[in-house]
C-alpha cells in the first residue's frame, strides 16, 4: 500500500534557546514536527538529565573536563529525544487502536482534506474491524513528527584552552552540527543567520549528509532563507561540495519572532512567487553542480534531482492565511511560531512568561536593539530581562556576567572576543563614554549611554524560561527571561490548548479575539514602510552616494510590492471579506512611499 502523505501542512520552527528544546518530546507524536536549537549545550545537558530522570533512562553526565563535550552534549540528548519520541509514538498508536474516543480526538486535529483524516474517519463511519483495521493503517501511514535542529550560523565564535585557541571544528556551530551529524536521527538542521562558508564546508566531513546508493539522506539540510537570491548562492556552494539542501524555509525578514534580518524591501509575497516560478530552475542547478561535485569524489550519484521543499513562516495568523500560502505559492509547509508560545503542551515556557505574552497589547511588541549581535531583536516590554537589566543599571552595574561566551563575538578589546552585553565590555565602553562626556550634551551622553547598556544577555535570557518552568536551580546573578515573539502576537490573548491551536490553523475552530487583525502581509508592508521611515531620518545628503542609491532601491521594491499585491487581489478567490479593506491600506501605504524623498544625491 503506498503511504498516504503526512496530514499536517505546518510545522513549529525553533524559537530562543529554550521555547522549543524538548517540542518533538511534546508534540512530535501526533505526527507535528518542530525544531530545537542546539547552540547552547549548558541548557541541553540539564535537559538530558531532566528528561532521563522523568523517563527513567540512564544518565551520564557530560563535564566540560571531558575532550568534545560540546558535540557529545547535543549527541547525547538527541539520542533521547529519538528514544522518547518512538517511545511516545507508539504508545500513542496503541491508544488509537484500543480507545475510539483517542482516535476521534485525533482525527478532530487533522485537516479536512487529509488523506489520513479521511481513510481514519472512514474507518470510524463504516464499522469495520475496528483495532485491526486501525493498526494496519497506522503502521503503514503514520509517522512521528520530525526532529529538526537549528543552528544559528552566527554563533560560531573560535575557543580556546587557556590561551591556546582550538582547531576551527570547536567552534560553537561546528561543534554543534557534528554533535548532529553523530546523533542517530534521520532528520534535518536548519541553518539560519546567513551563510557561514567555514560552517559550510564542515558538512563534507559526515556522510548522512550524502545520498547513498537509493538516493537517500539520512541527514538533510534546510536553509532559512529571505529571498531567492540567497537561495540560489547558498544552495549552489553547499551543491559544488555534493551536498543538496532539502528545503528552503522562507521568513518574512521582519514581521518574525527573533532577530529580524531586513530585505532590501523585498515582500513575504513577491518574494513566494519568485521561488514558485523559478523552482525549477533552482533544482535544476543545484542537481547539475551536485552529480559533478558527487563524481568527483566517487560517491553515489542520483540520477533525478532529490526533493526540495519550499515552505513559508513569519506572521500567518489564519486557517484562510494557512490555505492561501499552500494553495496560491504551493508551499509545502506553513510555519506557525510565536502562536504556539501560548501552547504549554508544545513549548516550554514559564508561567509568568506565558501571561505576560496573553495580556500584551500591540503596542507592547517591538523590535529593540538588545541582542549583542548588533540585530534587530523582536521583544516585548514587561520582561523579567527588563527589569533586572535595569536594575543592575540604577546601581551603576551594568551588563552581564557572561558565563556561557556564546556571543562574545566583538575583538575590539581581546582576540578571545567580548560580548557587548557583558559587564567587561560595558565598563570599558562607558569608562570611554565618561571621558567624553565633557564635549558631550547631556541628551548626547545619556543616548550613548544607553546604547551601551541596552544590550541583553541572550545566552542566559533566553534559556532560562525551560529551567524556571521545570524547577531546576539557575546559577550566578539573575538575569530573568528574555522572550523574543513576532508581532503577530498581540493578536492572540489567550492560553490555547493543543488541541485548539491545530484546530485553528486547520479552521475547525477559531482561537483568535474579536476584533481587528491585520492581513498578515499588509502587517509586514507596514514594519517595512516603518523601518524604511527610520532609514531615511538616518540619512541624508551628506551620506555615502552607495547607501542613497540602496534606499531609492529599497522604496521602489516596496512600490512594487504594493502593484504586485493590488493585482494578486484582483485574481485571487481568497481574503473575499477583507479585500477592500486590503486595498485601502495598500493604496494607503503606496502614497505614504510616494511622499517620501530621498536626499538630492542619489540622483546625481
Amino acid at each position: 500500500m503506498t503511504p498516504i502523505k503526512s496530514p499536517h501542512t505546518f510545522h513549529i520552527p525553533v524559537m530562543g534557546l529554550s521555547y522549543t528544546i524538548d517540542s518533538p518530546i511534546r508534540v512530535a507524536k501526533y505526527g507535528i514536527s518542530s525544531v530545537i536549537s542546539i547552540i547552547d549545550d549548558d541548557l541541553i545537558e540539564k535537559m538530558n538529565a531532566f528528561y532521563s530522570k522523568k523517563f527513567n533512562y540512564p544518565y551520564h553526565e557530560i563535564t566540560q573536563k571531558i575532550h568534545d563535550y560540546r558535540a557529545k552534549r547535543i549527541t547525547s540528548y538527541l539520542n533521547l529525544v529519538d528514544i522518547i519520541v518512538k517511545e511516545k509514538f507508539g504508545r500513542f498508536k496503541t491508544e488509537l487502536s484500543e480507545s475510539k474516543t483517542s482516535l476521534e480526538q485525533y482525527v478532530a486535529m487533522l485537516p479536512t482534506k487529509s488523506g489520513i483524516k479521511q481513510k481514519l474517519q472512514d474507518i470510524l463511519d463504516n464499522g469495520y474491524s475496528f483495532k485491526d483495521q486501525v493498526v494496519r493503517f497506522m503502521e503503514e501511514n503514520l509517522y512521528p513528527g520530525e526532529i529538526d535542529v537549528n543552528i544559528m550560523t552566527k554563533v560560531d565564535k573560535d575557543n580556546f584552552d587557556k590561551n591556546e585557541q582550538l582547531p576551527i571544528e570547536f567552534n560553537d556551530a561546528h561543534a554543534s552540527l557534528r554533535g548532529f551529524a553523530n546523533s542517530t536521527l534521520s532528520s534535518s538542521v536548519v541553518l539560519s543567520a546567513g551563510m557561514n562558508p567555514r560552517l559550510y564546508s564542515y558538512f563534507e566531513n559526515f556522510d548522512d549528509f550524502f545520498p547513498d546508493a537509493e538516493n537517500h539522506l539520512k541527514k538533510k539540510i534546510i536553509i532559512k532563507v529571505s529571498d531567492y537570491r540567497s537561495a540560489m548562492i547558498q544552495g549552489n556552494f553547499l551543491a559544488k561540495k555534493g551536498l543538496w539542501v532539502s528545503e528552503y524555509r522562507i521568513e518574512s525578514g521582519l514581521n518574525c519572532g527573533g532577530h529580524a534580518f531586513a530585505t532590501e524591501g523585498f515582500l513575504l509575497g513577491p518574494i513566494m512567487e519568485e521561488f514558485k516560478q523559478k523552482k525549477g530552475q533552482l533544482i535544476q542547478e543545484a542537481h547539475v553542480l551536485m552529480v559533478k561535485a558527487l563524481k568527483q569524489k566517487g560517491m553515489p550519484v542520483p540520477d533525478l534531482p532529490l526533493a526540495l521543499k519550499i515552505t513559508v513562516q513569519g506572521g500567518v495568523g489564519t486557517s484562510e492565511e494557512h490555505e492561501f500560502l499552500l494553495n496560491h505559492y504551493e508551499a509545502d509547509s506553513v510555519g506557525w511560531g510565536s502562536p504556539f508560545l501560548l501552547v504549554p503542551e508544545a513549548t516550554s515556557l514559564d508561567d509568568d512568561t506565558r501571561a505576560l505574552l496573553a495580556n500584551a497589547k500591540e503596542d507592547d511588541f517591538y523590535t529593540s536593539n538588545i541582542s549583542p549581535l548588533g540585530v534587530p531583536f523582536n521583544t516585548v516590554k514587561g520582561t523579567t530581562n527588563d527589569i533586572w537589566k535595569q536594575k543592575r543599571i540604577d546601581q551603576n552595574k551594568a551588563g552581564s556576567s557572561c558565563p556561557k561566551k556564546f556571543l562574545a563575538l566583538s575583538k575590539e578589546f581581546s582576540n578571545k572576543g567580548m560580548c557587548t552585553a557583558s559587564k567587561k565590555y560595558q565598563d570599558i565602553k562607558l569608562e570611554e563614554l565618561n571621558q567624553q562626556k565633557d564635549s558631550l550634551t547631556e541628551v548626547d551622553f545619556q543616548k550613548n549611554r544607553e546604547k551601551i547598556t541596552e544590550k541583553s544577555c541572550l545566552c542566559v535570557g533566553l534559556a532560562n524560561a525551560s529551567l524556571i518552568e521545570n524547577n531546576l536551580p539557575i546559577k550566578g546573578e539573575s538575569q530573568g527571561v528574555v522572550i523574543c515573539p513576532g508581532p503577530n502576537l498581540a493578536y492572540f490573548n489567550q492560553i490555547i490548548t493543543l488541541s485548539d491551536m491545530v484546530k485553528h490553523i486547520y479552521g475547525n475552530a477559531n482561537v483568535l479575539p474579536v476584533g481587528y487583525r491585520p492581513n498578515m502581509f499588509l502587517k509586514e508592508l507596514q514594519m517595512y514602510v516603518d523601518y524604511f521611515k527610520g532609514q531615511i531620518s538616518a540619512a541624508s545628503a551628506e551620506s555615502p552616494a552607495v547607501q542613497l542609491k540602496k534606499l531609492q532601491a529599497f522604496k521602489c521594491n516596496l512600490i512594487d510590492g504594493i502593484t504586485y499585491y493590488k493585482k494578486l487581489l484582483s485574481e485571487t478567490p481568497f481574503f473575499e471579506h477583507t479585500k477592500n479593506q486590503i486595498q485601502s491600506q495598500l493604496q494607503y501605504h503606496n502614497t505614504i512611499l510616494n511622499t517620501i524623498l530621498i536626499p538630492e544625491k542619489v540622483l546625481a
